[in-house]
């Protein structure tokens, strides 16, 4: 990890080190003086080395409440010892852990770039097996953001087909999610496709090889959106690129039904999206206007249920 730390350590003063930790890195930390202990087993040592990641884990939180990104990076950087925990929960859980305070720190600190950000991802997917496939996912929105979709893309494919430990539920919905997401890459290529296929006329000669590649874009979003809208969630971006897509194509029955069942199933949660996009749906279909009514006073209800408070939203 002290590749990207290297980075983003701050400029260390005489004064400062002589009042500070100094790491093998050269990282300086002024305020850890009184707890950071070298790592040891038993007795004293060992409460020390509990004391110290505990001590920097609420540093970190505090630095980042406070936005001060550079602190944040500074304890961060003491907290990877808790890898090395006695205790086995508290090294199970430190990947995960550094993994989401990390990300952060390098989402927001001045002197973090893409390179940087990369490394750490990569490192963490080693490191924190069990989570490589949320983190993998993370990472891919990460470039996303920042407009790099063959990374993403390349990336979600990867998490894709990576195999390890046990196939459990939530293993299966996030196989299901990246999946997903790499559906709604797809179905950004397919958007510009359609958008290159209307501007051709049908007797021009790249008018046959556009339509298929549209064809063949939107078969494979499909396959990759379809079976994610099925579980019980909020999958609004998803669930309207796969209607436009199945109203491109003229199957508005097919639209009708997924969007019927998203606003209606019992085990979907309370989405007043969901009502709003069928209404449409049956406003472009030119439905009774009864009709269109019903399902926005359905949505209305659904509305007040999502807001009103219950235990789980509470908690």
């Amino acid at each position: 990890m002290s590749d990207f730390s290297e980075e983003l350590k701050g400029p260390v003063t005489d004064d400062e080190v002589e009042t500070s930790v100094l790491t093998g890195a050269g990282m300086h930390f002024p305020w850890l003086q009184t707890y950071v202990e070298t790592v040891a087993i038993g007795g004293k040592r060992k409460k020390d080395f509990a004391q110290t990641t505990s001590a920097c884990l609420s540093f970190v939180q505090e630095a980042l409440l406070k936005h001060q990104w550079q602190q944040a990076a500074e304890y961060m950087y003491s907290y990877f010892q808790t890898l090395e925990d006695s205790d086995s929960y508290k090294r199970q859980a430190a990947p995960e852990i550094i993994w989401k305070l990390g990300s952060e720190i390098l989402f927001y600190h001045p002197k973090s770039n893409m390179e940087t950000f990369n490394t750490f991802a990569d490192r963490m997917k080693n490191i924190g097996v069990m989570n490589y496939l949320k983190i993998s996912l993370q990472h891919a929105l990460y470039l996303l953001h920042h407009g790099m979709l063959k990374d993403a893309k390349r990336n979600l494919s990867e998490a894709e087909t990576w195999r390890h430990g046990e196939n459990t539920s939530s293993r299966g919905i996030l196989i299901n999610l990246i999946q997903a997401y790499k559906g709604l890459l797809q179905y950004y290529t397919w958007s510009k496709k359609k958008m290159e296929l209307s501007k051709l006329d049908k007797d021009d000669y790249a008018y046959n090889a556009v339509a298929q590649d549209v064809f063949n874009h939107s078969w494979k979003t499909s396959a990759n959106i379809s079976a994610l809208i099925k579980i019980p969630g909020v999958w609004d971006p998803f669930v309207k690129s796969y209607v436009e897509m199945l109203e491109f194509y003229g199957d508005r029955d097919g639209a009708q039904e997924v969007l019927t069942n998203y606003a209606y199933d019992e085990k979907f949660p309370s989405n007043p999206n969901a009502h709003i996009y069928l209404y449409n749906f049956l406003k472009r279909q030119k439905a009774p206007r009864s009709k269109m009514i019903s399902v926005l006073k359905m949505g209305s209800s659904s509305c007040r249920k999502a807001r009103a408070p219950t235990d789980s939203t509470l908690w």
